[in-house]
């Protein structure tokens, strides 16, 4: 097909779209992500999932440190694109670059917007207990998502999923929604549906305040908390003062009784081969994934079996 397509994207959430994009024979003339970022302890430059899926079939990649900048604008009219397909790029594109393609500008958002527009939408769909989430293909506009949609496919969130699975899974989604709809935006038949701005809410980019765990809540908002968090930041809470990681938790709706304790919230009720049982606003938790300060994540029962931590202690 020989009309030019620019694909915008930078997290492993895109990659999906982009090779599908390949795979059916659309011309994609260059491929824009984020700069390489400095990863790990020894802060290693690493390139994007994108860019490295894009280099592998040797397509042209830029990586403008911010898209608003005249010269970047300039950059991306020189390449005269029909069409410019994003999923995750994380800039928001300037109205120069929004009017440049004849078929627009389209977004692979992985939420059922108006819900959960911005940045984080996966995580906060499962930090808020949602059951389903999904995917919806947009046309973008000068808002924050806000601009008409075009169809959106629903995908159940189960009670392990973390963001990590639910990255994957809406990944794929949102690549065969793009295969699907394509043929028709380009024919002109695709519908243009204009969003329902009472029913918008929001999903901001993650803090650290986000990832610190809160004893007195239920159950049930840690359990979705940690998950939310997984594989990314992780959640946290505070023992003597140093940062105690909690990577994964058992489901508290498949505990049975669930602990009759009355100690103070964040209390180690006990500890054995299930894990850590902390004690929550309303019962327990049974913790099974945990990380002590400068040390790697490891199962939690290991962790218990090394007696540093005491039935008794209070995690704040």
């Amino acid at each position: 097909m020989s009309m030019n397509i620019i694909f915008m994207g930078t997290p492993a959430f895109a990659v999906p779209s982009l090779e599908m994009l390949l795979k059916e024979g659309y011309n994609i003339t260059a491929v824009i992500t984020q700069p390489d970022k400095p990863v790990g302890r020894k802060k290693v430059l690493t390139p994007s999932p994108v860019k490295i899926a894009a280099e592998k079939h040797g397509l042209p990649v830029l990586q403008p440190l911010r898209l608003r900048n005249p010269e970047s604008v300039e950059e991306v009219a020189a390449l005269q694109p029909d069409l410019i397909v994003t999923a995750a790029y994380g800039q928001i594109l300037p109205k120069a670059v929004l009017d440049l393609p004849q078929y627009g500008c389209l977004n692979v958002h992985g939420s059922l917007l108006p819900k959960y527009r911005g940045g984080a939408p996966i995580q906060r769909s499962i930090i808020n207990g949602e059951k389903v989430t999904g995917v919806t293909l947009m046309y973008m506009a000068e808002g924050l998502d806000t601009g008409d949609t075009i169809e959106k496919v629903e995908v159940p969130i189960e009670r392990e999923d973390t963001s990590g699975t639910m990255f994957e899974k809406l990944s794929l989604a949102g690549a065969e929604l793009l295969r699907q709809e394509l043929p028709r935006i380009l024919e002109g038949s695709a519908k243009r549906i204009p969003q329902q701005e009472e029913e918008a809410t929001y999903a901001p980019n993650l803090k650290r305040e986000d990832e610190k765990l809160d004893w007195t809540s239920a159950s049930e908002e840690i359990y979705n908390q940690i998950r939310g968090l997984v594989p990314y930041s992780g959640a946290f809470t505070l023992w003597d003062e140093q940062v105690f990681k909690v990577w994964a938790a058992r489901d508290p709706l498949s505990v049975q009784g669930g602990s009759s304790s009355q100690a103070a919230p964040g209390t180690v009720l006990q500890l054995g081969s299930d894990g850590i049982e902390v004690a929550t606003g309303d019962g327990s938790l049974w913790l099974t994934q945990v990380q002590p300060a400068g040390k790697k994540a490891m199962e939690a029962a290991q962790f218990a079996r090394g007696g540093s931590l005491k039935p008794g202690t209070v995690l704040s």
